[in-house]
């Protein structure tokens, strides 16, 4: 299975994007990853923040087949601690899915598309965090899940 996590628009932050990248190479050793940036949309100015979210929902649907599993990051979402999580990635690893997608929004949220499209959504915090915190929040996560799998030191329970 590979496991893709979509965002809208780049990290700025040197020493975030740094501590992404460190957390992307630990994954690596237990699935494929596949970190997808959507360049911010240009022009935006002259948009409504309907239009910005049909814009990126277009794009984040570019990303993806019929066949995958969508996940969005959503403030609304289901939350779950490190250990529940580490057991829903684990089933959907059994289901026998080729691509499970988790997505970042843009600054607005989701078209209503994306939400149509969406086959779940996942809540990090009730607490409103920037997008590019989230990036490195819910990869650190995803290692984490992938630790507790293993039964390896780095989570303590």
């Amino acid at each position: 299975m590979t496991i893709k996590l979509i965002a809208i628009g780049k990290t700025d932050n040197k020493q975030l994007q740094a501590l992404i990248e460190d957390y992307q190479k630990r994954l690596s050793h237990y699935i494929r990853f596949e970190f997808d940036i959507i360049p911010d949309i240009k022009n935006v100015k002259h948009l409504s923040e309907a239009q910005q979210k049909e814009k990126e929902g277009e794009l984040i649907l570019s990303k993806t087949q019929k066949s995958d599993v969508l996940i969005l990051l959503d403030e609304h979402g289901k939350q779950m601690d490190s250990v529940v999580f580490s057991g829903y990635l684990q089933k959907h690893m059994n289901s026998g899915i080729k691509t499970l997608i988790f997505v970042i929004g843009g600054p607005y949220g989701f078209s209503e598309a994306i939400y149509n499209r969406a086959n779940g959504k996942l809540g990090l915090s009730k607490m409103t965090f920037s997008h590019q915190m989230v990036r490195l929040f819910f990869i650190e996560q995803l290692y984490r899940g992938f630790t507790i799998l293993r039964n390896e030191p780095y989570h303590h329970r």
